[in-house]
């Protein structure tokens, strides 16, 4: 597939900062084309998620580990904490931002964080499948439980202990 024009001029001004400043404003994935002083720079990149939070991607790995970036990032499109640092991958708020966007971020979270009540229900109420990264202990949680098959039933109840699955109140959900 060929480059597209804007594609081009962004390859051609790689080292263009004032260039960049604005074009992250309409298209901000074209940060991929900036040289590593661009991608480090933290207000671009701020603008660049803001707009797109896929825009994380190209940022440099010190600002994947800002949490004033990240949160920017997730709260436009919470999947893109994929590309966030270890370390905030284990912060909550960002999780708990995330996971009321995209429910999959679970899949990423640290193994407290599939251990906090919170950033768990607020996951499966978005997506009540990724349940099966919530830690044993809060898929032995009957709130968890209750929220989860209320919302996804049959496709969820594989994923509840055994304890719970034998629960009429959660079977009675599943009609």
């Amino acid at each position: 597939m060929a480059d597209t024009p804007e594609v081009i001029e962004a390859k051609e001004k790689t080292d263009d900062k004032k260039y960049y400043e604005e074009i992250v404003k309409t298209n901000p994935v074209l940060i991929e084309w900036a040289n590593d002083e661009i991608r480090d720079n933290k207000e671009i990149i701020l603008n660049a998620v803001k707009e797109n939070g896929g825009a994380l991607e190209f940022a440099s790995d010190r600002l994947k580990d800002d949490k004033d970036v990240l949160l920017a990032a997730v709260e436009q499109a919470g999947w893109t904490c994929c590309y966030a640092s270890d370390r905030l991958k284990a912060d909550k708020e960002v999780l708990l931002t995330a996971a009321k966007n995209d429910g999959q971020v679970l899949y990423y979270a640290s193994k407290e964080l599939r251990d906090d009540k919170d950033v768990v229900m607020a996951a499966v109420e978005n997506k009540p499948i990724i349940l099966k990264y919530a830690s044993y202990r809060l898929r032995n949680d009957k709130e968890v439980a209750k929220a989860a098959v209320s919302k996804a039933k049959q496709k969820v109840f594989g994923y509840l202990t055994e304890e719970l699955q034998a629960e009429e109140e959660i079977k009675s959900l599943l009609n």
